[in-house]
């Protein structure tokens, strides 16, 4: 069953994917629905979703992150999975690394998925500083993922989640895409040579 948190990341992207892609005179009804289910209403409907409808299947809410109908905040992507901001995250730098294969086990994502994973962990690494960092597979609705949790000096390891504001993801997206940038060197002047000029005069004839 969905935890409470987990519950409303969902609802809040449900509630993105209808502001963007829904009609305006339906907006608010649908939004009134899904506000409307408790956790296990939401856990059935997100599951009769992931299922085939004939021959078209409807992209489960990680499926929908990576083809890009629910907006999300992605800060690396190889050929096989996406790295985005987890908008309700258990600390600073929380990624949620999705395979781009809706795939419900760890047997059925190539290396490349893991290789992202490794590659976001140093940068998160590198510019956040952190004294390490979890790396933790799951799977929701049939869908294989991975958490890159950072853990800090004096904070406690698992401080439950808490729904992060839009200018703290806006700030933590630049931060990681930002690229250090060397020093410039101090431009060597160059070194003067003394040039001795030979002065020709003629000669004094007494």
């Amino acid at each position: 069953m969905l935890s409470k948190e987990q519950a409303e990341g969902i609802k809040k992207q449900i509630f993105q994917q209808i502001e963007s892609s829904f009609p305006e005179d339906k907006k608010e009804a649908a939004r009134k629905e899904i506000e409307s289910m408790n956790h296990e209403e939401l856990e059935e409907f997100m599951e009769m979703n992931s299922k085939k409808s004939g021959k078209e299947q409807s992209k489960c809410i990680f499926c929908s992150i990576v083809f890009g109908d629910i907006e999300s905040y992605k800060i690396g992507e190889n050929e096989d999975a996406v790295a985005v901001l987890e908008i309700n995250p258990i600390s600073r730098g929380h990624v949620l690394i999705i395979p781009k294969k809706h795939a419900s086990s760890k047997k059925e994502v190539s290396e490349k998925v893991f290789e992202l994973a490794d590659e976001i962990s140093k940068k998160i690494k590198s510019k956040l500083s952190p004294k390490k960092i979890s790396l933790e597979e799951k799977e929701m609705f049939g869908h294989f993922l991975i958490d890159l949790i950072p853990e800090y000096e004096g904070e406690e390891k698992r401080k439950g989640r808490k729904q992060a504001k839009i200018e703290e993801l806006l700030e933590l997206l630049k931060s990681l895409h930002e690229e250090k940038k060397d020093k410039p060197k101090p431009i060597e002047k160059p070194k003067s040579k003394k040039i001795e000029e030979k002065i020709w005069l003629p000669r004094r004839i007494p």
